[in-house]
């Protein structure tokens, strides 16, 4: 939990997404990008469980489609949160492009941007594999990190959540919220580039 503390505390992604949602919402938007998030590091966990992530560290090529279209998603997203700026609602007979899995809302931008993650991926081949122990059971052992990552991320963002929805009267305000929509698309976009050219 030490170890790991540090690098979620960090804004990243998840945290543009809970404060967006929160804002926009209500805390129990926040709450489900915060479940999201977190399922979307169980199947990291999995994947490195049986050996999927470690596969797909060693394809050069795997790992470059997974970072494009995570970060293709990020972008997408921004861009998505950038327009939000400019009308609450689509004008009527306005055709609006969801992706697949947009009915999840919170819970399935929470996921897919977790699940498209390289560096999540990265927790469970780089730092994880620091705890194990050869002589025991591997498995085991990952769910045992994996929960304590979750209980971390868990925490930290339903903690945000609340103090973003305990100021929310502040956010509620028209302007605030459009630029908090610009900033929030600009940073998604941002983060979507910089994944692309790592």
């Amino acid at each position: 939990m030490a170890a790991v503390t540090p690098l979620v505390l960090i804004p990243g992604t998840s945290f543009v997404l809970v404060s967006r949602n929160v804002i926009a919402g209500s805390r129990r938007d926040g709450a489900r990008v915060a479940l999201g998030t977190v399922c979307g590091l169980l199947v990291h966990a999995a994947f490195a469980a049986v050996g999927l992530s470690a596969l797909a560290m060693a394809s050069a090529k795997a790992m470059t489609v997974v970072k494009l279209l995570g970060a293709v998603y990020l972008v997408w997203l921004g861009v998505s949160t950038w327009r939000s700026a400019k009308a609450e609602a689509p004008p009527t007979g306005h055709r609006v492009w969801h992706a697949p899995w947009g009915g999840l809302g919170g819970f399935g931008q929470g996921l897919w941007s977790n699940v498209l993650n390289p560096k999540a991926a990265s927790v469970y081949l780089t730092l994880v594999p620091q705890f194990l122990s050869a002589q025991d059971p591997v498995a085991p052992q990952i769910a045992v990190l994996a929960a304590a990552h979750v209980a971390v991320v868990l925490t930290w963002l339903l903690a945000l959540a609340s103090i973003v929805a305990t100021a929310r009267t502040t956010f509620r305000a028209p302007r605030f919220r459009s630029l908090l929509a610009r900033v929030s698309g600009a940073v998604l976009i941002a983060l979507g580039l910089r994944t692309a050219v790592a």
